[in-house]
């Protein structure tokens, strides 16, 4: 794990999610050099301080973009476009729930991520599923080659990230070249859903996974019958559970197993683990619900997946990093055991010889990432050469 700030592991992880998205050294440093005395203090203001450098960070690379465009250089405008959006992405997360102006920020995000997308010509399209009488985002990306219909896998977030992030990981592009299209989803409990929507997370996550299956059903170029779903983090645990009541999932992948959240947050209380964001108990309030921590952890006390499992009767992998700080290995083990009756289960934990140790690999994902999109192409029948 990178470690640029030696005693603030949310930031570290900030900074190393950011490398994985793309973020260029020379700007991490610019951004990241003048943060060493704030990352030290409370969180406001450290908080503060941070989205401060990266924000800065992005409006000069927004500046340099609308020169690019002035001289018709739309492949230059858009590539900083893309990592002025790292950077805001990067800072809104950090922000508590209620800081003022997060709101704007995270919309400005939304659209600096658009034109980026739009001037590079990307293979991604957003989309909006219908839920309710409000509806989910989702960003599409299509497999390559020339399949009327391809298998698709449907990645959704953890506690903390959003659909642009694990875009700009890679898995989605990594799976285009397999064969295999994506669908990025905001689910309740993240991102637009969360800050746009007011959409709370909710344990039972077959309820929004099952409308993001109808809206697939007649979806042009998409296999019915061959849709996977993968959920990185708390999507460890979202996943599984909406494989397991959703039948309609032909496969299902986990990046960073979330067996027992609810344990995870006991834990939490008695500081064992590192915590992924700053201000972390009003965070999981902002996300779950819950008045005080209290009612929090009595809506915690569903999130746990003993007892769903045997459920489970189409592949399924599990992957975890041997030395998560966050989530220990036991809890992959225990969602590996419980899968009695997948017919092709399989656990890998990366190790240092690999690289991806930490949490859902955040330290190095290429590896991880490409051995799950090997596996999800041998499953749904893409290719992996």
């Amino acid at each position: 794990m990178f470690r640029y700030f030696p005693t603030n592991y949310p930031w570290n992880l900030s900074v190393d999610l950011a490398i994985e998205m793309g973020a260029r050294i020379g700007e991490i440093e610019q951004m990241c050099a003048p943060l060493h005395e704030a990352a030290k203090q409370p969180d406001k203001a450290a908080s503060e301080a941070f989205r401060h450098s990266w924000a800065q960070m992005a409006d000069k690379l927004c500046e340099l973009a609308e020169e690019d465009l002035t001289h018709g250089r739309r492949f230059s405008a858009g590539e900083k476009y893309n990592r002025a959006a790292i950077y805001l992405l990067t800072c809104e997360r950090l922000q508590a729930w209620n800081a003022p102006g997060r709101i704007s920020l995270y919309q400005r995000f939304l659209e600096v991520f658009a034109k980026g997308i739009e001037l590079t010509g990307e293979n991604c399209q957003r989309v909006e599923i219908p839920y309710g009488d409000t509806h989910l985002s989702g960003l599409y990306v299509k497999a390559e080659g020339n399949a009327a219909q391809a298998p698709i896998l449907v990645q959704v977030n953890g506690l903390d990230s959003l659909k642009e992030m694990k875009y700009r990981v890679g898995l989605p592009q990594w799976l285009a070249r397999r064969g295999v299209s994506s669908l990025i989803i905001d689910q309740p409990g993240t991102g637009e859903a969360l800050r746009l929507q007011g959409l709370k997370a909710r344990f039972d996550s077959e309820h929004w996974a099952s409308r993001v299956v109808d809206f697939l059903q007649d979806f042009e170029g998409v296999d019915p019958a061959r849709i996977g779903l993968e959920g990185v983090s708390l999507g460890g645990y979202y996943c599984p559970r909406a494989v397991a009541f959703e039948p309609r999932f032909a496969c299902g992948v986990v990046w960073g197993a979330n067996h027992d959240w609810r344990d995870v947050q006991k834990r939490r209380l008695e500081r064992e683990g590192d915590f992924p964001v700053p201000h972390y108990w009003d965070h999981v309030r902002w996300v779950w619900g819950g008045e005080n921590i209290e009612e929090f952890m009595a809506i915690a006390e569903n999130v746990h997946l003993d007892g769903v499992l045997d459920r489970i009767r189409v592949p399924f992998l599990v992957t975890h990093g041997e030395k998560d700080s966050q989530i220990p290995v036991k809890w992959a083990e225990r969602t590996f055991a419980q899968l009695t009756n997948s017919p092709q289960r399989e656990l890998k934990i990366f190790t240092d010889r690999e690289g991806g140790v930490q949490h859902s690999s955040f330290d190095n994902s290429i590896n991880a990432g490409h051995y799950i999109a090997d596996w999800v192409a041998e499953v749904l029948g893409g290719r992996t050469a």
